[in-house]
């Protein structure tokens, strides 16, 4: 026969740690929303793909890898200008950000034909810098893609002073070829009034000639 004490603990209920007890904690710190701003609001990206990005080291003479992200190009809205920025994937840590300017050309890597590599002055680490980018991708797709915007967006990027100063000088040419027409005409005027005075001039000495009574004989 069971023991009723026995019994009785074991038809009691238990107390589990996740029962209702019906109390309510406030919570000890109260968080607001706060607007999380990326940098990227002005700019439309023209290019967006995953890569892995690598810099070369001169004081190692080797590859050091940067980060494995997201590489994209983005466009200003108001001023035009093309940036490259790339984001680590897990941290956003910025690996590489810097503009396209039409100095700046990318090319395939070793005959690799799913990496390339390019030159620029990079901002990532807050400062000016000279880099040696490699970048790598799952597929030559994407590394062709890649390419070929890179040199697009770097042909585009002609300064606008280089246009202003192509403008003026058709401008400066035109006016130069205006000159030179009124300098003919103004010449074939001065020569047509030469002319003219010659011919009176002539026309009065014949008069004259004409005029003096003949000598005596």
């Amino acid at each position: 026969m069971a023991d009723p004490e026995h019994r009785e603990e074991e038809e009691a209920p238990a107390v589990g740690d996740d029962e209702d007890t019906g109390a309510q904690v406030a919570p000890i710190v109260k968080l607001e929303e706060v607007a999380v701003t990326t940098g990227e609001e002005d700019e439309v990206a023209i290019l967006d793909l995953k890569s892995k990005l690598y810099r070369f080291d001169k004081d190692g003479n080797q590859w050091k890898e940067r980060g494995a992200g997201t590489v994209k190009f983005l466009k200003h809205k108001v001023t035009g200008k093309v940036r490259l920025l790339m984001r680590q994937s897990k941290t956003l840590k910025i690996c590489a950000n810097h503009l396209i300017i039409p100095t700046m050309s990318v090319q395939e890597h070793a005959g690799n034909e799913k990496s390339c590599v390019w030159h620029a002055r990079d901002f990532a680490d807050g400062e000016l810098k000279d880099e040696l980018f490699c970048i790598r991708f799952p597929s030559i797709e994407n590394a062709k893609s890649f390419m070929e915007t890179f040199q697009e967006v770097a042909e585009s990027q002609k300064p606008v002073d280089d246009k202003a100063a192509t403008a003026a000088a058709g401008l400066v040419e035109k006016l130069t070829v205006e000159d030179k027409a009124v300098d003919a005409e103004k010449k074939d005027g001065e020569k047509s009034e030469e002319k003219t005075e010659e011919k009176e001039s002539a026309a009065v000495d014949a008069n004259k000639k004409v005029e003096e009574p003949a000598s005596s004989a």
